[in-house]
């Protein structure tokens, strides 16, 4: 066998695998475990957002707590997806979807955490002031004039923790959470020599998943910034901890 012929014959095998139909439509087939990966993203990335966005505006809004973000965000990047899907099962969340929802929850919230308190923190305090002297309240000046500025890195935040976790989700195989994942798995189960071109069938699909959702979002932030902001491209923010 001519060197490299391994991997254009599983690159071939693979595109096979996707062509045929019933890949696709059988029980536990692309169209089920897709459906069952993009139903724990969502569910993920819903529950980091509920945890991660309000700390990061509250903190972000009172001005503090910069450090304290960089350090929670730290921690929590530091914590292996693989090992708290290793753990959590033994909880009460049993195995299934529960400890992989929470294990990814944990995964995307400090992108959002940082981005939300990046954001506020970047408002003008010019433009801050300017609102106070109109005798905008304290709550007031959040939801008129901060939040509304901050508006691309919380879409900035959210692209990246959404990617992440729709690539990382891939894991929940391991504890029988379901999704793309137990497609790869099941390619391993037949062995290398017989599942390989399924395992890069399922290996392409969730890189081509995670490339279009990257894309979607990308259009929802550029329709969520307010247009004055859209051209200031050399500003664009991106999904980085805030200095400390």
């Amino acid at each position: 066998m001519e060197p490299g012929a391994g991997g254009v014959n599983y690159f071939n095998e693979a595109v096979l695998w996707l062509n045929d139909p019933l890949n696709w439509t059988n029980p536990g087939g692309l169209v089920d475990r897709l459906t069952e990966h993009l139903v724990i993203s969502f569910w993920a990335v819903l529950l980091a957002c509920l945890v991660g966005w309000p700390i990061g505006i509250w903190l972000g809004h009172r001005g503090r707590g910069g450090a304290a973000v960089v350090t929670l965000a730290n921690v929590t990047l530091a914590l292996p997806t693989l090992a708290l899907l290793t753990i959590l099962p033994l909880t009460p969340l049993g195995f299934g979807k529960p400890p992989v929802v929470v294990a990814l929850a944990v995964f995307a919230v400090p992108p959002l955490l940082a981005n939300a308190y990046t954001g506020l923190r970047a408002v003008d305090p010019e433009v801050r002031d300017a609102a106070k002297g109109m005798g905008l309240s304290g709550r007031q000046l959040l939801t008129r004039v901060e939040l509304p500025l901050a508006v691309p890195y919380l879409a900035a935040g959210l692209r990246t923790a959404t990617v992440q976790v729709v690539a990382t989700a891939t894991l929940a195989t391991f504890v029988d959470g379901g999704g793309l994942g137990e497609i790869i798995s099941a390619g391993f189960g037949l062995g290398i020599s017989v599942g390989g071109g399924q395992i890069v069938a399922g290996g392409i699909f969730v890189v081509l998943l995670a490339l279009i959702v990257e894309g979607l979002l990308a259009g929802v932030q550029r329709l969520v910034t307010p247009r004055p902001l859209r051209s200031v491209r050399s500003r664009r923010p991106t999904a980085a901890a805030p200095a400390g």
